[in-house]
């Protein structure tokens, strides 16, 4: 498969992280907390009674397996929606278990429906949200232009359990349209699910973004 590039020019912007999260720099020199970061209150009472119930070293090597996971099905979608898989085949040397059989349910799921492709492992940031971020992709779905966020679960997800991947990329929309001027109201999330089949969920854009615009709020109370 050879995807078609009209990619859009965006700036780098640089990050650092703190106690507080991950931030972005954006060109005027703000500084604005990841959208992850912001999202991630969402779960932060529930990880902590996770790992009080599971224990610090069972959590830690959990979640370190889970990161590494995540990280190395997320690098070799970007590889190969930028046509570059062939040139990279060493990321499928000694793969941690379902790996590859991960990165081959998100293949089918972008055979299927990716059209041209706009934007891939982007750097974007609002400051009407006064957030940063860099969205997975941006690209026609279905023949509509979507934000595209990958995910990685060892189990299949319910649609209730993932208000914070619909608010994740209703922010990536309304930053990519502030920086471009270029509306999205599609929003996918694209799940590939350890020894199962992949899971998609389809959102319209603005569904979650004031719950997205509150919790930003919170953020700011909370620090």
């Amino acid at each position: 498969m050879t995807f078609k590039h009209e990619l859009v020019q965006l700036k780098e912007l640089n990050t650092k992280s703190s106690d507080k999260g991950r931030f972005y720099e954006t060109p005027e020199g703000q500084s604005y907390p990841s959208v992850t970061t912001i999202t991630g209150l969402l779960s932060k009472a529930s990880i902590l009674a996770w790992r009080q119930r599971v224990g610090d070293s069972k959590a830690d090597a959990i979640t370190k397996a889970a990161t590494t996971r995540g990280n190395k099905v997320h690098k070799m979608a970007e590889m190969y929606l930028r046509n570059e898989m062939a040139s990279q085949i060493n990321l499928f040397e000694d793969p941690m278990p379902h790996i590859e059989d991960m990165f081959f349910q998100l293949t089918e799921l972008l055979d299927n429906s990716i059209g041209i492709i706009n934007a891939i492992e982007a750097p974007l940031y609002s400051d009407q949200l006064k957030v940063g971020g860099r969205v997975d992709v941006i690209a026609e779905w279905d023949g509509e232009l979507a934000v595209i966020d990958f995910k990685t679960s060892s189990k299949p997800k319910k649609e209730s359990w993932i208000d914070g991947y619909f608010m994740q990329s209703s922010a990536y929309a309304l930053m990519f349209e502030e920086l471009t001027g270029i509306k999205i109201n599609k929003i996918v999330i694209a799940i590939a699910v350890e020894n199962n089949r992949s899971q998609v969920f389809i959102k319209d854009s603005t569904e979650y973004l004031q719950q997205f615009i509150d919790l930003r709020k919170t953020y700011d109370i909370m620090n």
